[in-house]
């Protein structure tokens, strides 16, 4: 028997096999339950894309001075207050927007879904950033002073693993933060506890900002690399004295995983988001502070840049087209609004370092 006789054969073979297959489980109904269990897959699949859908709406801006208005009453003037509350709020909404926490979801839809645990990480991690300058820097009156309990077990609870599902879960521990952080508010509001303070400095506000922009300038850079790029290895510029601990390449293409990319941009408009907020609450709490420096009009060009990144993405996919191609490339995009705040930023710093 020749090749094309074998393989008419078994196409033969092959081809009754099917339609016994399809006689017995489907025309006899021997197996009925199978057509309802692919239905049942199908509407499975369906619901759970449609529930993904919802879940993977951004939360919507919120106004700072009506937060504080709503979570202090009276109080909301308090310096210190608006910054306190706006970590708060930022907090709740990583817990109770749509589809609650996803970041540590096991289970579907929430486990198929990235873009949005990018979203919270990237947010987050700005929430764990300014807990740690108010514990570190604004409820402190010198580098000795004595450390606020509920901002230490406040700092300690939102730096927990992010996607821990069980023994505790995540959310348990972030709801727990937000326990201590409304309760170093009470204090502070309370003109009869004195033992609760924040403090409106420059110094103060420059040790917040200067973490930010390293973590600004790291999304830019990761942003940028979606395109991939040689780069020299500038490590050591600028110190002939200076080692590292391993060599390292003196020129490497520097490029972001494809894999990656969507995730990235994503923890970028998170991390603008929180920023975003963040940033117009220092405009209150730090008001003197910043018309003293003449400094006001770069924090809200910061805002600006942050809020030009919040702008609706019109694709149903994150395109990676090259940098002057024919496809867009929301990364670089994203890279100009980022790498524009983070450099508005630097000039803020040298302000408020000015005498």
């Amino acid at each position: 028997m020749g090749f094309s006789g074998w393989r008419a054969n078994w196409l033969g073979r092959a081809r009754d096999l099917g339609q016994g297959l399809s006689e017995d489980y489907f025309k006899k109904n021997n197996a009925p339950y199978l057509k309802w269990l692919l239905v049942g897959i199908a509407a499975f699949l369906l619901i759970c894309s449609l529930i993904g859908w919802y879940w993977s709406q951004e939360p919507e801006p919120f106004s700072v001075v009506e937060n504080a208005r709503t979570k202090s009453g009276d109080n909301h003037s308090i310096v210190g207050v608006t910054t306190t509350t706006t970590l708060i709020r930022v907090t709740e909404t990583l817990l109770d927007k749509r589809g609650g926490y996803l970041s540590n979801d096991i289970a579907p839809p929430g486990v198929w879904l990235d873009n949005i645990p990018s979203w919270e990480y990237g947010a987050l991690t700005q929430a764990r950033e300014l807990a740690k300058a108010m514990e570190e820097a604004f409820s402190r009156s010198q580098s000795q002073s004595k450390d606020d309990a509920d901002l230490v077990l406040a700092k300690s609870r939102l730096n927990y693993d992010h996607q821990s599902w069980l023994f505790p879960a995540t959310e348990s521990e972030y709801r727990d933060g937000i326990k201590h952080l409304q309760s170093y508010l009470d204090r502070l509001t309370d003109n009869d506890d004195f033992n609760a303070q924040f403090y409106s400095r420059a110094d103060n506000l420059n040790y917040w900002l200067r973490v930010v922009e390293t973590k600004l300038g790291s999304l830019s850079q990761r942003l940028s690399a979606s395109v991939g790029r040689q780069q020299l290895n500038v490590d050591l510029a600028g110190d002939p004295a200076a080692r590292q601990a391993t060599p390292a390449p003196k020129d490497q293409e520097v490029k972001t995983s494809w894999l990656e990319i969507d995730d990235v941009f994503y923890e970028a408009r998170g991390s603008s988001w929180a920023l975003m907020h963040f940033l117009k609450a220092v405009e209150v709490d730090f008001a003197d502070v910043l018309e003293k420096k003449n400094a006001r009009v770069s924090v809200r060009q910061i805002i600006r840049e942050l809020e030009g990144a919040q702008q609706p993405v019109r694709s149903p996919l994150i395109l990676n087209g090259n940098g002057f191609g024919l496809w867009a490339n929301h990364s670089l995009v994203m890279a100009s609004y980022i790498s524009r705040a983070n450099a508005a930023l630097i000039d803020l710093r040298e302000l408020l370092a000015q005498g």
